[in-house]
């Protein structure tokens, strides 16, 4: 199997953003984008999902910035999933982290679309804007071209919830692109193909 890797280069007026991803990785990062917050999810998602993950980004403007990495991130997984044959495709998890529990679903479908239930008591996360933990989700599904599906079950703290959050989106982004032996060569789908 050919290596399953991607990067990612972004510039605009507003951001700056790199992204190298290996998804058969072991699950190192180096993430700096400015927004502690950001960084402590996005190496969960590498942690958790075992994936080795690099990110740089720099940017005036957290919206804009959070946006683009979620973006660029996306981009990368559906660049390394390459004509996704062998893909398990579907997946979830349900992630506790103390008193807060999440779930995600996903499906690596090749439409890109996320429903996300994260309701959050407070404007800000540490130094990250709460919406915007809703604003990456939707902003990555659509361009990993996935179907994802993100809920907070409970909790109180916030850092707790989004935290359960990343970690499922981790877990089930490792176990949807995992290649199942039985389809190796077979992309999973009745019509053959998942668009990209």
């Amino acid at each position: 199997m050919k290596p399953r890797t991607a990067s990612i280069a972004r510039e605009t007026s507003e951001t700056k953003i790199v992204i190298e991803l290996n998804l058969d990785g072991t699950g190192v990062s180096e993430i700096i984008t400015g927004t502690r917050m950001l960084d402590h999810l996005l190496h969960q998602i590498a942690r958790h999902g075992m994936f080795d993950l690099k990110v740089t980004s720099f940017g005036d403007d957290q919206h804009h910035m959070v946006e683009d990495v979620a973006m660029c991130l996306g981009r990368a997984f559906n660049e390394a999933l390459g004509d996704k044959k062998g893909i398990v495709r579907m997946a979830h998890a349900l992630v506790p982290m103390d008193e807060a529990l999440s779930m995600v679903a996903i499906d690596i479908s090749g439409r890109g679309g996320a429903v996300v239930s994260a309701p959050f008591t407070r404007g800000s996360i540490d130094d990250l804007e709460s919406d915007m933990v809703r604003h990456f989700l939707m902003s990555f599904a659509v361009e990993a071209r996935m179907s994802l599906h993100a809920r907070v079950e409970c909790g109180d703290n916030d850092h707790h919830k989004a935290e359960s959050l990343f970690k499922a989106l981790a877990r089930a982004l490792d176990a949807a692109c995992c290649v199942d032996a039985r389809r190796a060569d077979d992309v999973p789908s009745t019509k053959g193909v998942l668009e990209r």
